[in-house]
């Protein structure tokens, strides 16, 4: 707040004008802030995903269990293609994994418990196989939220979606990205699955849509179980996007507790220093 006073000839005398109160103030500010979050959901909502998505369990990510189990999945099945490479292998202690059990377990290949995860694919070979070099995962439990979920829904949604598809070059599609070109890595835990579609009209034409999926050779796991495991993958990559995320939100619990205290005495001393003024 600011008083802005004009001395005009004798001592003593001011003009003073009127500074908006401190609760316009702060209105002006959450709806500026609600204004600007609400345009921002909508400009990503508008590249959702090719069907709704499925919910992940949140529970996972406080699961070390979970997480522990998620890496294991990750190492052996994802990192011959995708890196994670924001993350270094010492950080997965913090997984509540020893140092001994990094080397032995979670490091396959000569890399150093300092050293980035990183995957031994080359990029140049690599697009030229898949048409497109695989990307690293380091965040795309963060780059793939939108207005249709969070970036762990999307990520737990697409890998139980896959299907067989004998017109696609890797006789695999993917009801949440159409077109994929990753073949499905976990098949032999999922099992072989097709599709059976529907026909509905939409803007007066009629389009085919998924309707649900058809198990025609069963995996090393359960459907239940897959999910699980899907589910422990998803919460691993949610965590190395962000290892720290927890604990930035177990501080923001506490910031948040301080930043109310202190708005109520912000609060009271804005009317104490306006009282004699107005």
């Amino acid at each position: 707040m600011v008083r802005i006073a004009e001395l005009s000839g004798e001592v003593g005398s001011s003009v003073t004008r009127p500074v908006p109160g401190f609760g316009r103030v702060l209105m002006a500010l959450l709806v500026g802030a609600g204004l600007s979050l609400g345009l921002g959901l909508s400009a990503v909502k508008a590249a959702g995903p090719a069907v709704p998505l499925d919910t992940f369990p949140t529970q996972k990510l406080t699961d070390r269990a979970a997480l522990q189990n998620g890496a294991k999945l990750y190492m052996n099945y994802c990192l011959g293609c995708h890196g994670i490479s924001q993350v270094r292998y010492s950080r997965l202690a913090d997984l509540g994994l020893s140092q001994d059990q990094i080397k032995s377990s979670l490091i396959l290949t000569e890399s150093k418990l300092g050293d980035l995860i990183k995957t031994t694919m080359p990029l140049k070979e690599s697009a030229n196989w898949f048409g497109k070099a695989p990307p690293d995962l380091s965040l795309t439990a963060r780059s793939r939220s939108s207005g249709e979920g969070s970036g762990a829904d999307w990520i737990y949604t697409y890998m139980r979606g896959y299907y067989l598809d004998p017109s696609r070059p890797t006789g695999w599609n993917n009801t949440v990205y159409p077109a994929v070109g990753m073949p499905h890595v976990l098949w032999d835990l999922q099992g072989e699955r097709t599709t059976e579609f529907k026909k509905v009209m939409s803007n007066g034409e009629e389009k085919l849509v998924f309707d649900r999926f058809v198990q025609t050779s069963p995996g090393k796991l359960s459907p239940s179980e897959y999910d699980n495991a899907v589910a422990d993958l998803t919460a691993f990559l949610s965590w190395a996007a962000e290892p720290a995320a927890q604990t930035r939100k177990q501080i923001g619990v506490w910031v948040l507790l301080f930043l109310g205290i202190f708005f109520v005495f912000a609060w009271r001393l804005n009317a104490a220093y306006w009282r004699d003024i107005r």
